[in-house]
């Protein structure tokens, strides 16, 4: 099979020209080619005024493949299609006899855990995966309940715990920045379709699912791991790790339940205070790490579509349209400080994502079609371990840093989980707001009209002021004043590192016990905690 990248057509392109530009790259009659499969589409709107292009990489059979490399050999666009099976991607195999106390326990079943259990139930090993949430029906009720209702926030059963893990609550995006010469992604990609997910993530260049399609993949996975000998305890949190002579022999519920375990996955999200809390107090190595804070910023999802693809906003093959920015600040304490957008959501809504009482924490999250009147994004502000007092001592501080700006915003939206927000044009001038103007908040389960100076750090404020009108350039309208900025988003990632040795991948104080995924600082995102998952998995398969 051939592979020729580079194709660039107009976004109205008829099916048939992409066949015929494959064949003029090779050089070849169109009718001799045997099959043209698309392999990644994604859309360059660099030039938007011009119309948006879609470039191709496409996968070509052909009778005579060989002589098309040697006419083409100077051709950069056409090369062999690389192989990108996944080393690990056996049959499954029958379950094996194993006590208990054998048994691989994975803590959490998020991404993270959730693809660890896949690989190793494949293997045999018939994993144990301890939820401290629910499974992903009752879940999302309790959740649609907390948005619709109000009423005190579920520390156990909410948009951060809970089976499928953050992410299920999200956009589903599924495309990271992560290096990947083992091919776990498309592998990733194949298992998330063959479980549900919409075909289109394989070729797409910047695929999700949807917070309505995830439910059903992530049951469909528990359904697949159960079913090769995996066992999942929803309900069942972990509140201590039982340690003997350097290495962990087992696991204490809050129940009081002990569990037997000599190897145990780790795959808490960024979420787990009370998890590192514990960790902490077994003396278990963790470095305090950069993370964000900021709001989501909503704008009515035509005026992105406008601004990112021109004259060809509304094309059926575009879609609603993304962005993505980051700027660096550049005075006193804040240079090199970078303001960026995060978890960016076409169409979708701002949502409650707290998971403490008396804390309010705003995320995004979008349906897989993308529907809603406005487009958000994290509005998000890097804040740095000497900001909050971070130090190999006292890697917790982080965490004291989020709870105190949740605590303050919970406080400034009335103590009932409404959250505070405020227009962009008050917010620029540094007065409240009394009103909203046309663009209509979405937070769930509601807003007070506010002053967010008061639940930002004032660096954070400042920096954000500083980054729009620069990101407004590149970004029109972006500046809009009837814009709505909701606060305060701060789990954009763990505020923590939970140290690892880079080769076997456990933590160097306790043998057996791997740290990994978002929540130990090894991933951000779906895909790059999946990848993290799977590459213990693979280390506990390879001893």
């Amino acid at each position: 099979m051939l592979q020729v990248t580079a194709i660039a057509l107009p976004v109205d392109h008829p099916e048939e020209a992409l066949k015929r530009a494959v064949a003029r790259v090779l050089r070849i009659p169109p009718s001799t080619i045997t099959s043209c499969e698309v392999a990644k589409v994604s859309a360059d709107a660099r030039k938007k005024d011009d119309g948006v292009r879609l470039n191709y990489i496409v996968h070509v059979t052909h009778p005579d493949e060989a002589a098309i490399l040697a006419k083409c050999a100077r051709d950069s666009r056409v090369q062999l299609a690389p192989d990108t099976r996944y080393a690990f991607a056996d049959p499954p195999k029958a379950p094996t006899a194993t006590p208990d106390a054998e048994r691989p326990v994975i803590v959490g079943a998020g991404p993270c855990g959730m693809f660890a259990a896949l690989l190793l139930a494949r293997a045999g090993r018939c994993p144990i995966i301890l939820e401290r949430g629910k499974m992903a029906g009752p879940r999302a009720r309790d959740v649609t309940r907390f948005w619709r209702e109000g009423g005190e926030v579920d520390p156990d059963s909410n948009v951060q715990f809970g089976e499928g893990g953050a992410g299920t609550f999200s956009d589903g995006k599924l495309y990271t920045g992560i290096k990947d010469r083992e091919h776990r992604i498309r592998w990733l990609l194949t298992e998330l379709v063959a479980h549900g997910a919409p075909e289109d993530i394989l070729v797409k260049g910047k695929p999700h699912i949807g917070t309505d399609r995830l439910i059903t993949v992530v049951r469909r996975l528990r359904e697949e791991i159960t079913e090769l000998g995996g066992e999942y305890r929803f309900e069942t949190r972990v509140t201590d790790l039982r340690i003997e002579n350097g290495a962990v022999r087992g696991l204490i519920t809050a129940s009081g339940e002990e569990i037997a375990a000599g190897t145990v996955i780790l795959a808490v999200g960024h979420s787990a205070r009370d998890t590192f809390d514990m960790l902490h107090r077994h003396r278990v190595p963790m470095e305090a790490k950069p993370f964000s804070v900021g709001a989501r910023i909503e704008h009515p999802q035509s005026l992105i579509d406008q601004s990112m693809f021109g004259p060809d906003a509304g094309h059926p093959r575009l879609g609603a349209a993304a962005y993505k920015f980051v700027h660096h600040c550049g005075k006193g304490r804040d240079t090199g400080r970078a303001a960026y957008s995060f978890c960016m959501c076409p169409g979708g809504l701002v949502v409650a994502a707290s998971s403490e009482p008396g804390g309010v924490v705003t995320n995004g999250m979008s349906s897989y079609a993308r529907a809603d009147a406005n487009a958000n994004a994290g509005f998000m502000i890097e804040i740095r371990p000497e900001d909050y007092g971070g130090t190999e001592a006292d890697p917790l501080a982080g965490i004291r840093f989020q709870r105190e700006w949740e605590r303050r915003a919970y406080q400034l939206g009335g103590e009932d989980y409404r959250a505070p927000a405020q227009r962009l044009g008050d917010f620029l001038a540094r007065r409240p707001t009394r009103e909203f103007g046309d663009v209509a908040p979405s937070y769930r389960p509601g807003v007070v009209p506010a002053d967010l100076r008061d639940c930002l750090p004032d660096y954070v404020a400042e920096a954000m002021r500083t980054a729009l009108p620069q990101i407004a350039r590149n970004l029109r309208g972006f500046d809009l004043p009837d814009a709505v900025l909701t606060a305060v988003e701060t789990r954009s990632s763990s505020p923590l590192r939970v140290t690892r040795d880079p080769e076997s991948l456990q933590c160097p104080a306790i043998r057996g016990l791997y740290p990994a995924g978002e929540g130990a600082g090894y991933a951000g995102g779906i895909i790059s905690a999946a990848a993290d998952g799977l590459r213990v998995a693979e280390r506990l398969l390879a001893q």
